[in-house]
């Protein structure tokens, strides 16, 4: 009798929680291994905080709306999804900043709002200031041994007037977050590296400024929106042996004697093994019965919550401007009077928004930080009503939208506090060690979507060499 044949290989079940863009490129990942996935998503619809909206007939991204260009895992990951041909790049990305009275272009050649030289900054800051700065490679520069907040290392170089006026809004853009609370390791690592290096801060930036640009744009956004990225990986996933399931939010995650259990309100689900792609508050709930020094660490990430309200408004009334936006010191916010942090000429800084009505345009105004809730309690009309009152005082013209939309994104970015890294290390090791877990997003290692694809990339590699280790003992 011919020998039996053998028995069919056991493929394994992962499941991701979270269909943000985190969770769907960790599915992505996985299903290239051909490995079964299920990814669980609490919302009814895929992509967490990266979402579009139509206002005036013409879309917009209400979530991020570009990815780092010269960073290759977004692009790389577009282009994976299908959308490659879609790939576009901002039509300007020179914006501006306001002082009293005033919008000043951002100078060029700085990094994180730090610049290389004090000519940078004249104009911008006062006289006194200035001459602060241009005395910064006098001062005494020996290697900073421990994190410290940007705030705190960027004013003891150049002084506080730069920190306030062009750190802030540059950080507040990209965290929502507050330039004293957050870390120099985890937000600005190239200024860290100085400052461990030791040295003048201007001399850094000005050798980083002059290094040759790798011929990449630094941004690039995709046609439609960038929102279209986690749509296209979830319609794609199917057909790579994934199954997304919205509206299954999972209130529990346990350990089995052979993998892990999910409850979720349509029952439990059981898999070899599992990758957390969801915010820090979350993670923290879910691991805090089988990894309780993760779960601690997790919840003590702050988080931020911000909202985008998307205004309509004819074509006319924005005659004359130019530049893809402006940013909106805390200072300056406070002295008059303003909610908004920054605002975006979306049809300015994208071909793509302009194409869609050349007789509309769409205005993004951010409003919140990082302990700053107020603007969360408004209702949708007050918000919008409050954006287009800020929008027509910093554009120094009155505004009437046509229509207007608002996204609130809730918890929506963490907030890397001084010692961060070193938290993310201690989160890392305590889930490596309970075995096929891994956790990833954008409160580990960059709230960027390129960051947030490599820790993905990263969780997947991790649960798929937990899976292998049984096999190859």
């Amino acid at each position: 009798m011919p020998d039996p044949a053998p028995p069919p290989a056991v493929v394994p079940h992962v499941v991701v929680v979270g269909a943000g863009i985190s969770g769907l490129s960790a599915a992505w990942a996985l299903t290239a291994a051909g490995v079964r996935v299920e990814v669980l998503e609490a919302a009814a619809r895929v992509g967490g905080v990266l979402d579009r909206v139509e206002v005036g007939g013409v879309v917009v991204d209400t979530g991020a709306e570009s990815v780092l260009a010269r960073r290759p895992e977004a692009v790389d990951l577009v282009r994976a999804a299908g959308l490659g041909a879609d790939l576009v790049h901002p039509a300007t990305a020179r914006a501006s900043v306001r002082t009293e009275g005033a919008l000043v272009p951002l100078p060029a050649g700085t990094l994180m709002g730090v610049p290389g030289s004090a000519a940078a900054v004249e104009g911008l800051l006062p006289p006194a200031d200035v001459a602060r700065v241009a005395a910064e490679p006098a001062l005494p520069a020996p290697p900073v041994t421990a994190d410290v907040s940007v705030g705190d290392y960027v004013a003891s170089r150049v002084g506080r007037a730069v920190v306030d006026r062009l750190v802030e809004p540059l950080l507040g853009g990209v965290y929502a977050g507050h330039a004293d609370r957050l870390s120099l390791q985890a937000t600005v690592p190239a200024l860290w590296e100085h400052a461990r290096a030791g040295g003048s801060l201007l001399a850094g930036v000005s050798a980083a400024a002059a290094r040759p640009a790798a011929g990449t744009p630094v941004f690039a956004g995709v046609r439609g929106g960038v929102s279209r990225l986690p749509e296209a990986l979830a319609a794609g996933l199917p057909g790579r042996g994934g199954t997304v399931r919205p509206s299954t939010p999972v209130t529990a995650l346990r350990r089995t004697a052979s993998g892990w259990r999910l409850d979720t309100p349509a029952g439990a689900v059981d898999a070899d093994a599992v990758v957390l792609a969801v915010p820090a508050p979350v993670a923290a709930r879910l691991l805090r019965g089988p990894v309780p020094a993760a779960a601690h660490e997790l919840a003590a990430v702050e988080t931020a919550s911000m909202v985008i309200a998307a205004l309509a408004v004819p074509a006319a009334a924005l005659a004359g401007l130019t530049g893809s936006g402006l940013l909106v010191p805390p200072v300056v916010g406070a002295a008059e009077g303003l909610q908004a942090k920054a605002l975006t000429l979306s049809a300015s800084k994208w071909a793509w928004v302009a194409e869609q009505d050349p007789g509309v345009r769409v205005l993004r105004v951010s409003l919140g930080r990082a302990r700053e809730t107020a603007v969360l309690e408004r209702d949708d009309a007050d918000v919008l009503a409050l954006a287009a009152r800020d929008a027509s005082f910093l554009l120094g013209r009155p505004l009437t939208p046509v229509d207007g939309a608002v996204a609130r994104w809730v918890d929506g970015l963490p907030q890397y506090a001084v010692g961060h890294v070193d938290r993310v290390a201690r989160v890392r090791r305590a889930v490596a060690a309970a075995g096929a877990l891994a956790v990833c997003g954008s409160v580990l290692d960059g709230v960027g979507v390129p960051a947030c694809v490599a820790d993905a990339g990263a969780a997947a590699a991790a649960v798929l060499a937990d899976l292998a280790a049984p096999a190859a003992g």
